[in-house]
C-alpha cells in the first residue's frame, strides 16, 4: 500500500512535462492492449475459418455450390475470398471464349494473388502501431527521465547543501517515466512479433491453398478444352 501511495505521489509531484510524458505512455499502453486483444481474436478466428473452409473444400462438394455458400456468408474468411476470386475469374475467362488452359490459369492466379494481398493487408491492420509503440516508448520515457533529472538539478541549484534526501525524490520521479516507457514497449514488441509470425503462417497457408486450387482449375480447364475439341 505504501509503495502504491509513493508511486502516485511521485507522479503527482513530477513536473508538467514529465506528467505529460507519462500520460502519453499510459494512452499508448492502453491502445496497445486494445489492439492486442482485437488482433488476437481476429487471427484466431481467421485460422479457424481457414481450417473449416479447407475441410469443406476438400470434402468433394460442388465448387459452384460452395461458391454460393461463400457469397451468402456475411463475413467470408480469407480463403473464401481467394476461392471466390479464382473461381469468378475462371468463369469470366471461359465465358470470353479463352481456350488456352495456361492463359486461363494465369488469369485465375493473378486474381487470387490480388485477393491474397488484400487479405494480408487486412490481417496486418494496426500491427504497425504496435511496432511504433514498442520502438518509441522507451525513448519517450527516457526523454521524460532526462527532463525530470534536469528539473531536479535546477532545484538543487537553489539549495545551499545537497544531500541524498534532496536529490532522491526528483530522480525517483524522473525514473518513473522510464519504467512506464518499458511497461508500454515490452508487451507491444512481444505481441507484434507473435502476430507477425501468425500472419505469415496464415498467408503461407492461403498461398498453398491457392496453388492447390490453381492445379484443380487447370485440370478442369484441360477437360473442358478436350471436350470442346471432341465436340
Amino acid at each position: 500500500m505504501n509503495e502504491s501511495v509513493s508511486i502516485v505521489a511521485l507522479i503527482a509531484n513530477a513536473s508538467i512535462v514529465v506528467q505529460l510524458v507519462m500520460l502519453l505512455l499510459v494512452l499508448a499502453s492502453l491502445f496497445s492492449w486494445i489492439v492486442i486483444f482485437q488482433r488476437g481474436r481476429l487471427l484466431a478466428a481467421s485460422r479457424k475459418q481457414m481450417l473449416d473452409f479447407e475441410d469443406r473444400f476438400w470434402s468433394g462438394v460442388d465448387l459452384n455450390e460452395l461458391y454460393r455458400e461463400c457469397q451468402q456468408n456475411e463475413h467470408p474468411s480469407a480463403a473464401e475470398n481467394v476461392f471466390m476470386a479464382g473461381l469468378k475469374e475462371f468463369g469470366k475467362m471461359r465465358q470470353q471464349g479463352i481456350q488456352d488452359p495456361d492463359a486461363v490459369i494465369q488469369g485465375c492466379q493473378r486474381a487470387m494473388r490480388v485477393a491474397i494481398t488484400r487479405e494480408a493487408e487486412m490481417l496486418e491492420t494496426h500491427l504497425p502501431f504496435l511496432a511504433t509503440v514498442g520502438s518509441t516508448s522507451p525513448y519517450i520515457g527516457l526523454f521524460g527521465t532526462v527532463w525530470g533529472i534536469l528539473h531536479s538539478f535546477q532545484g538543487l541549484a537553489m539549495v545551499k547543501q545537497a544531500t541524498i534526501a534532496t536529490v532522491a525524490p526528483g530522480i525517483s520521479e524522473a525514473l518513473v517515466a522510464t519504467a512506464m516507457g518499458l511497461l508500454a514497449a515490452i508487451p507491444a514488441v512481444i505481441f507484434y512479433n507473435r502476430f507477425v509470425a501468425r500472419v505469415e503462417n496464415l498467408t503461407t497457408s492461403i498461398y498453398t491453398f491457392a496453388d492447390e486450387f490453381s492445379s484443380l482449375l487447370y485440370r478442369q480447364a484441360l477437360r473442358v478444352n478436350k471436350s470442346d475439341r471432341g465436340a
